[in-house]
């Protein structure tokens, strides 16, 4: 219910604005849309009957990893296993079958790890069929005798699994907002609707940072390729020069050949010094995989999600959050234009550049596992926030409380507090089941084992 009330009230907002921009756009209804990459291990089902804390927890809790396990990185994208192919060709025919979209399957990076995505749909869609597609896998890899694990950090040492979840804006007629076209330095609604999405990060990213919080996702965040617990967004060099030119007042840097500027946005020409092989367009967008939110050519990939959760809530958040800056930025183009009967080029690049400027301190195009990010980001005034309680509590911080019930009237406070309350239960029970299942193997597994051993090389001496 929350995902659908927040594609209502984010839907309002956007067509205001789309229809301030652009009074001849008629534009009806807005809707977010969603393309999940669902990430999992697949693991012998008689292999992980073996292993207690697997079974209890969705994890080990002890052991060692092998002499060879993803050093190589010749996992990703390499060669599925036929009898896993078998199993993901079989929910790739179910998922068919019940209308899921579903368009790839490889090898992530991690040994057993594998990833399917769907094409995008409407949110609320995606997210339903991303449950179903993962119930459907659940009951496929049984019929297979393997096991899908969907915990984010089944296996210390080596990648987690996230959700990353593709989001965007498009209109009733089919346009996507987030679409920089050919030429964005002159596409000021794609301009608006991007600094409204850093906006929204800048003001409640942790607001984000709660809803993809948990017990399981705190050992995936911030190692092997999964974001950190900073927020910040990656838009790529061409985005960033086209902010910081319109900001500076400047002409743009061209980052490729004319022929080329029609290809790709952020497009630069890779030539292969082959004369049979086309020169590539190349692009810029993608480049940083340590980024929690990054801009993917026409959407923003938010990276953060863990493998096991429901994108609802985090797709919810942003929605909200997103609203909440279409409406700022709004309000600061009605006040620009003033008793005039529509907006000027001037008056939107006067608004353009004044969030320019507000959002800078969320851009970020470095590594975000460096300890220079953790000090840069505190200079800029981001919040670290490094623990999933910690984060549960800013769920009810009046800032965030004012905009989910007041702003954009999503939730009540009723319904926060009870979501607080329930994030934390779950969070310490999944601890405290954690610490049991531990101290059950190593009470009955380990000691006993290492006193026998023990015993043999006593009597052995």
């Amino acid at each position: 219910t929350g995902l659908l009330r927040s594609n209502e009230v984010l839907s309002r907002a956007a067509c205001e604005l789309v229809n301030l921009l652009e009074p001849e756009a008629h534009v009806g209804h807005v809707h977010t849309t969603l393309g999940t990459e669902q990430e999992f291990f697949l693991v012998d089902r008689a292999m992980y009957a073996l292993r207690q804390d697997l079974k209890i927890t969705g994890r080990t809790l002890v052991g060692q990893l092998p002499p060879r396990h993803q050093q190589l990185e010749d996992h990703y994208f390499g060669r599925i296993p036929s009898r896993v192919m078998r199993a993901i060709s079989e929910l790739e025919l179910e998922c068919l079958r019940l209308g899921i979209p579903i368009k790839t399957r490889h090898n992530e990076v991690a040994p057993a790890q594998f990833e399917v995505a769907p094409i995008f749909e409407e949110a609320s869609v995606a997210v339903d069929h991303n449950l179903l597609t993962m119930d459907v896998l659940h009951k496929v890899a049984h019929r297979h005798n393997l096991r899908v694990l969907y915990h984010e950090k089944p296996f210390k040492g080596v990648n987690g699994s996230g959700k990353h979840c593709n989001w965007a804006i498009a209109t009733d007629r089919g346009e996507n907002l987030l679409d920089p076209t050919v030429r964005p330095e002159t596409n000021y609604r794609f301009i608006l609707f991007l600094l409204a999405v850093l906006r929204a990060l800048q003001e409640h990213a942790p607001l984000l940072r709660v809803a993809i919080s948990s017990s399981s996702n705190e050992h995936r965040l911030g190692a092997q390729e999964a974001p950190p617990g900073i927020i910040s967004a990656f838009l790529g060099d061409q985005l960033n020069e086209v902010l910081n030119a319109i900001e500076e007042d400047r002409p743009l840097k061209n980052f490729s050949v004319p022929q080329f500027q029609s290809i790709k946005v952020g497009g630069t020409v890779l030539d292969v010094k082959v004369a049979a092989l086309p020169h590539i367009a190349r692009d810029l967008t993608d480049r940083n995989r340590t980024s929690p939110f990054a801009f993917t050519g026409n959407k923003f990939e938010f990276r953060a999600v863990g493998s096991k959760q429901s994108p609802s809530f985090p797709v919810t958040v942003l929605n909200c959050a997103v609203t909440a800056a279409v409406h700022e930025i709004t309000d600061s183009l009605r006040a620009q234009m003033g008793s005039k009967p529509r907006l000027s080029d001037e008056d939107k690049l006067a608004v353009i550049r004044k969030f320019i400027t507000m959002t800078k301190s969320v851009r970020f195009e470095g590594d975000n596992y460096s300890a220079e990010w953790v000090a840069e980001a505190e200079r800029r005034g981001l919040p670290n926030i490094r623990s999933a309680p910690e984060a549960f509590t800013y769920l009810l911080k009046e800032k965030h409380l004012t905009m989910l019930t007041r702003t954009t009237g999503i939730f009540s406070e009723g319904e926060l507090r009870s979501r607080y309350h329930i994030l934390n239960e779950r969070y310490a029970k999944d601890v405290i089941i954690e610490a049991e299942t531990l101290k059950t193997i190593v009470g009955q597994q380990i000691l006993p084992a290492a006193f026998e051993y023990r015993k043999f090389l006593a009597e052995s001496a």
